[in-house]
C-alpha cells in the first residue's frame, strides 16, 4: 500500500530584495507574507518523492521552490498526502497548488487551473520484453493493469473504458507505489503499465526489471492527454492571479535554462518545455 505520510514540509523563500523604489526605513516590523500551500502525493519518483533524510524533493518540488523563489513574495508550505486527497484540498481549497506530475486530461480541466507547462514527455506502455501483442492503445483491449485512482493515466484508460461496448481493458485500483506494479507487470499478474516513458526508463534501470518501454503512438497520445505536465491551481479568483504569477516566473525560469537543470539533475537529460 501506498505509504502515508504524516508530515508537513515547511519550506521559506528567501526575502525580496528592494528594488527600483526608494527604500522605507520607517519601520523595522515586516508584513508577513501570503502563505501559498503545495499538496503532493510524494510520488511518483523522481518527480516527487522524500529522500533518505526523509526531505520531500523531485523535479516538480524543486521547479515550484524555484518559481516561487522568483516570484518573491509568498511564504511557501508543502504538504504531503495520498493522491486523492491532493485533488479534493483543491477542491475544498484547503490548497493553493497541487504538485505530482499532472498531465492534462478534458475531465481535470473543467475542475482546476493548469499552470503553463513544466516538464515535456513521452508516454509508454511497458510490458515485458517478449510482449508484441500489444504496442497501441486498441491492443490494451481485454489486457490487465493495475492504476492507482486519480492518475492521469487512470483517468485515461476510463474514459477510453466508456467508448467501447465490450472487451474493455481490466482496472485494477491499488495503492500501491509504483516499483511494486511494475514488479507485477515483470512477473506476468499484469499485461501492461501506462506511464511517462521517462519515468518508465528510470524505474526499469533503477530496479534493473526485466520490461520495456514502448513509446505511445503520436496520433494516440490525445486518449491520454498532452505530453506535458503541469501544476494545479484551484479553481477561484485567487487562484487565476495565482496562475499568471506563476506562468510568468516559469517563462524567466524556462529562458534562463532553471528548469533544464532541474530536469538534467533528476532525469540525466532535458526535458524543460521550451518557450
Amino acid at each position: 500500500m501506498m505509504k502515508k505520510f504524516a508530515f508537513i514540509v515547511l519550506a521559506s523563500l528567501l526575502s525580496l530584495t528592494a528594488c527600483g523604489d526608494k527604500q522605507d526605513n520607517t519601520t523595522s516590523t515586516q508584513a508577513a507574507k501570503p502563505q501559498i500551500t503545495i499538496a503532493t502525493s510524494a510520488a511518483p519518483k523522481p518527480f516527487t518523492y522524500v529522500d533518505q533524510n526523509n526531505q520531500l524533493v523531485g523535479y516538480d518540488i524543486e521547479v515550484v521552490k524555484a518559481i516561487f523563489d522568483k516570484i518573491g513574495k509568498y511564504d511557501i508550505r508543502f504538504e504531503a498526502t495520498e493522491f486523492p486527497s491532493v485533488l479534493s484540498g483543491l477542491d475544498s481549497g484547503r490548497y493553493d497548488v497541487g504538485a505530482n506530475n499532472f498531465g492534462m486530461n478534458e475531465v481535470r480541466k473543467a475542475k482546476y487551473i493548469y499552470t503553463d507547462p513544466i516538464f515535456k514527455n513521452k508516454y509508454a506502455i511497458v510490458v515485458r520484453p517478449e510482449r508484441d501483442d500489444i504496442t497501441n492503445f486498441e491492443q490494451l483491449r481485454g489486457k490487465s493493469t493495475e492504476l492507482t485512482p486519480g492518475l492521469n493515466y487512470a483517468t485515461a484508460l476510463e474514459v477510453y473504458n466508456e467508448s467501447l461496448p465490450d472487451n474493455k481493458v481490466i482496472l485494477e485500483y491499488s495503492e500501491a507505489d509504483l516499483a511494486s506494479i511494475l514488479q507485477r507487470v515483470e512477473s506476468g499478474k499484469y499485461d501492461f503499465q501506462l506511464l511517462d516513458k521517462a519515468m518508465g526508463e528510470q524505474f526499469i534501470k533503477e530496479h534493473g526489471f526485466k520490461l520495456k518501454a514502448l513509446p505511445v503512438p503520436d496520433d494516440e497520445v490525445s486518449k491520454i492527454g498532452t505530453p506535458f505536465s503541469y501544476l494545479l491551481v484551484s479553481k477561484t479568483e485567487k487562484g487565476q492571479a495565482l496562475t499568471e504569477e506563476i506562468n510568468q516566473a516559469l517563462k524567466v525560469l524556462i529562458t534562463e535554462g532553471k528548469l533544464s537543470e532541474i530536469s538534467k539533475k533528476y532525469f540525466n537529460d532535458d526535458f524543460a518545455p521550451k518557450q
